[in-house]
């Protein structure tokens, strides 16, 4: 089994903690139990929820409260906090070392190729729809798989920490990991509970663009920014819709479910592209 180490997890700079605090995120600064990821309820998203064969549409209106804007934008200091929580007291300067770190790491060798298409990561992560979390966040597959991962060990030793801390954690991550996982597919796909660091991987080699391919890795940051640093959110591409949307299939979405989404490309910072069979 291939393993990526990825470099440390950066933590969140003062500018990103004084903008999330002044967008009212004052139970994370409090360490208060903040609501699991959801949707900011401005973005008018339809969710696609799948029965069977059929498929139903609804637009995402009421139900997408503020409290839900509020867990969407706090799921990155979440990551950022538990990385942090990992790693103990850590120096100011690590952030942009761990960056630099990240963009050394060699390319996936040729005994990392994959004979798994994206239709098949894809039909995983579909038959994944409407797994959802407990009231504490937790209680997923793919946290529990995680916290007994390899690559868990890992950071562990890496930053300090128990893996239990990973059981209750934000886990849209995990999800894509789990499902590159199963499906023989993570030495393209990558794995980490870290959006950002991730996101890094992709791009130090050279995997990284802006064009939506079904079985990409969709990394989101809800302000629009194109900074790495600014992600927050991460899910599968299913298709390009031509209309200025993509349809995705994300976990720790909504009130904390595995669910298919349709999404506006301004909110997109960048593709991950692992290198699928024909």
């Amino acid at each position: 089994m291939v393993t990526h180490r990825l470099a440390r997890a950066p933590k969140p700079k003062p500018h990103h903690l004084r903008a999330l605090l002044g967008a009212g995120i004052v139970t994370c600064a409090l360490s208060f139990a903040l609501p699991a990821h959801a949707d900011p309820g401005h973005d008018d998203l339809r969710l696609t929820a799948q029965s069977g064969t059929e498929q139903t549409e609804r637009t995402d209106e009421t139900e997408q409260t503020d409290e839900a804007a509020q867990s969407d934008q706090a799921e990155h200091a979440e990551q950022a906090e538990q990385a942090e929580q990992a790693g103990g007291s850590e120096q100011a300067g690590e952030s942009e070392q761990a960056g630099e770190a990240a963009s050394q790491q060699a390319k996936p060798a040729e005994k990392d190729k994959i004979n798994v298409t994206a239709a098949e990561v894809l039909a995983l992560a579909r038959a994944q729809i409407g797994v959802r979390e407990n009231a504490q966040g937790g209680g997923t597959k793919f946290q529990e798989w995680y916290a007994n991962s390899q690559r868990a060990l890992e950071t562990i030793a890496r930053d300090g920490g128990h893996p239990a801390a990973y059981l209750n954690a934000p886990w849209c991550a995990m999800f894509v990991s789990w499902v590159g996982e199963q499906t023989g597919a993570r030495p393209q796909v990558g794995w980490d509970a870290y959006t950002v660091t991730h996101a890094k991987w992709f791009a130090a080699n050279n995997r990284w663009g802006t064009e939506a391919r079904p079985g990409a890795v969709v990394f989101f940051a809800w302000n629009g920014s194109k900074s790495i640093e600014a992600i927050q959110h991460v899910g599968f591409v299913v298709q390009d819709n031509n209309d200025g949307t993509i349809s995705t299939i994300e976990g720790n979405t909504g009130n904390g479910l595995v669910e298919e989404r349709i999404r506006p490309k301004y909110q997109v910072v960048g593709y991950g592209y692992p290198e699928y069979a024909s």
